[in-house]
């Protein structure tokens, strides 16, 4: 089976968990949807680059998460969560690709 790139499920779960509280009207499906997602992408941050950094890109994730919503009073709904996904995925390559000493 291929693999998906965290980077990719992390970055969709926002933008799915988003468009399926919006099209169903049931927020709590969207959440399950998110939280699917997150879920994944931190199984997959933790086999790729360990505890520490799952943790912190599960935090970034649900910072994401909680940062779109001021965000879109800002900018709009979608550009909003287009915007913190795309963080989010920069974050996870960044994060799961540098072999950084330290």
């Amino acid at each position: 089976m291929a693999k998906v790139p965290a980077a990719a499920v992390a970055a969709s779960g926002l933008i799915g968990g988003y468009a399926v509280a919006r099209w169903t009207k049931k927020r709590p499906l969207g959440g399950v949807a998110l939280a699917a997602a997150g879920g994944v992408a931190a199984y997959e941050w933790n086999r790729q680059a360990g505890p520490r950094a799952a943790a912190g890109l599960t935090a970034a994730y649900v910072a994401a998460f909680a940062g779109s919503h001021p965000l879109a009073k800002k900018i709009g709904a979608w550009p909003s969560v287009f915007a913190v996904a795309g963080g989010m995925a920069a974050a996870s390559l960044a994060v799961t690709r540098c072999r950084c000493s330290g």
